[in-house]
């Protein structure tokens, strides 16, 4: 008798599905911010229950409509599918998904094709379904329907409010919204009036910004701006009247507001609540403000344009460099120059980076790309061959090339007497005999 041993085979487990939910509120009021935190519940015990998923989490967009696609929790949740983190995605609605029908389809197909499910529970519909994509167009449409409808009826009520001088909900400095209407902070108020009286008084915007930033008064951004200084300074609202319908939304589903350049009518509500500056002053200021416009006003020949525009990059704060236009000192002649916005909107405290002439760009970039130094550099060469620049400390500048290298070089300013012609230094050299001159003469007095 034989007698053979059959040893078992190892049974392997299904491997467990990771799942992910996404919710969505339009709004951000108590009773849907309590909603979004019972489906958030819901799905945590909902996914952790159903045998063979493995819970992903859940990614909660609140205060956002579906019509738009930069929902930060979405986005987060597409980037996580792509990185293949989630195998199914669950959540309560197409019109929780998505109401703009583009943006479904186009998520839903880019999803399938990396092998991800998405699951509708309220249709009862799975995205690998043989007929999904005609029956999602079709439920898709009609959500998009639904949200111009919804966005439509919205506009002819601020309508109708605006054309009695009624005005919606908004925040700005120096009040607060209380019962359908502006009341004064006191200590906010304060700080407008302030502003008003040293623009008056010689201060420029960004010489405000700056000295409210560093004294530590708190702006309703993180830090006071010239654009900040700029708005407050031309809003009608301080003086106790509005002007209503200043941006509209010409688009339902991306919710952009533009400025109202005679699209649309507008409204202007005089005494609507209580001001915060007189009109003497206001009216002072708005004479100044184009006083000031006038007189640094630039021709048309001076008009600012670079080759470089949107690719330099300061690498000591994170943000981008503007260039302008900047007068000699020596010379009614203007050059263009590069400055981080950092430095530009609140100063050397918060980023010390130093300006850049645009010919030391042209210089670095020709030096760079193996150029002539005095190639007519063209936007065209300089887009198709350099991804970024990025200004570091120590005078460096880093070229990201198209190729993926990386190049590092250093600048440095022409010493001022280098560029100065003949007759400059004839007059810097009188400049100094006139003076030495009045020094002696006031001595003999």
């Amino acid at each position: 008798m034989e007698i053979r041993q059959i040893k078992p085979t190892a049974i392997h487990a299904p491997a467990l599905k990771r799942v992910g939910a996404y919710a969505r509120v339009s709004t951000e009021k108590q009773a849907t911010l309590d909603s979004l935190s019972s489906q958030v519940s819901y799905y945590n015990d909902y996914i952790g229950n159903h045998p063979g998923w493995l819970f992903a989490g859940v990614y909660a967009d609140y205060g956002l409509t579906g019509t738009k696609s930069e929902r930060p929790e979405f986005q987060r949740m597409l980037c996580d599918a792509r990185a293949g983190k989630i195998d199914i995605i669950i959540t309560k609605s197409i019109t929780r998904f998505a109401r703009n029908t583009v943006t479904l389809l186009q998520t839903v197909r880019e999803l399938k094709e990396l092998g991800i499910e998405v699951i509708f529970e309220k249709e009862d519909m799975s995205s690998l379904s043989p007929d999904i994509d005609l029956l999602m167009t079709l439920l898709a449409m009609y959500a998009e329907e639904e949200s111009r409808s919804a966005s439509e009826n919205k506009r002819w009520q601020i309508q109708k409010d605006f054309e009695v001088g009624k005005a919606t909900f908004f925040r700005m400095y120096g009040y607060r919204w209380m019962d359908g209407h502006l009341e004064v902070v006191p200590e906010e108020a304060g700080i407008i009036r302030r502003i008003y009286r040293e623009y008056l008084d010689g201060a420029g915007k960004e010489a405000i910004a700056r000295k409210l930033n560093q004294e530590g008064i708190p702006s309703m951004n993180s830090k006071w701006r010239p654009s900040t200084i700029h708005e407050i300074l031309y809003n009608e609202k301080y003086v106790g009247n509005m002007l209503l319908q200043k941006k509209i939304t010409l688009d339902f589903r991306t919710k952009k507001q533009v400025r109202n350049k005679g699209q649309a009518t507008q409204y202007y509500v005089e005494n609507s609540h209580e001001p915060i500056i007189d009109p003497e002053t206001f009216e002072a200021v708005q004479v100044e403000l184009e006083r000031r416009k006038k007189l640094h006003a630039r021709p048309n020949d001076r008009k600012v344009d670079s080759i470089f525009y949107g690719l330099v990059k300061c690498a000591q704060c994170g943000k981008m460099y503007r260039c302008k236009n900047q007068k000699s000192s020596s010379s009614n002649n203007y050059f263009l120059v590069w400055r981080c916005a950092t430095f530009m909107d609140l100063g050397k405290v918060y980023c010390p980076a130093k300006q850049i002439r645009d010919s030391i760009l042209k210089n670095k970039a020709c030096e760079v790309l193996g150029l002539p130094g005095d190639t007519d550099l063209t936007r065209e060469i300089v887009v198709s061959n350099i991804v970024s620049i990025e200004s570091a400390a120590g005078n460096q500048l880093r070229f990201f090339l198209k190729s993926g290298n990386v190049e590092t070089v250093t600048w440095e300013n022409p010493s001022r007497s280098s560029s100065w012609t003949q007759e400059m230094r004839e007059n810097a050299k009188q400049k100094s005999l006139n003076a030495v001159k009045r020094r002696k003469e006031a001595n003999h007095e």
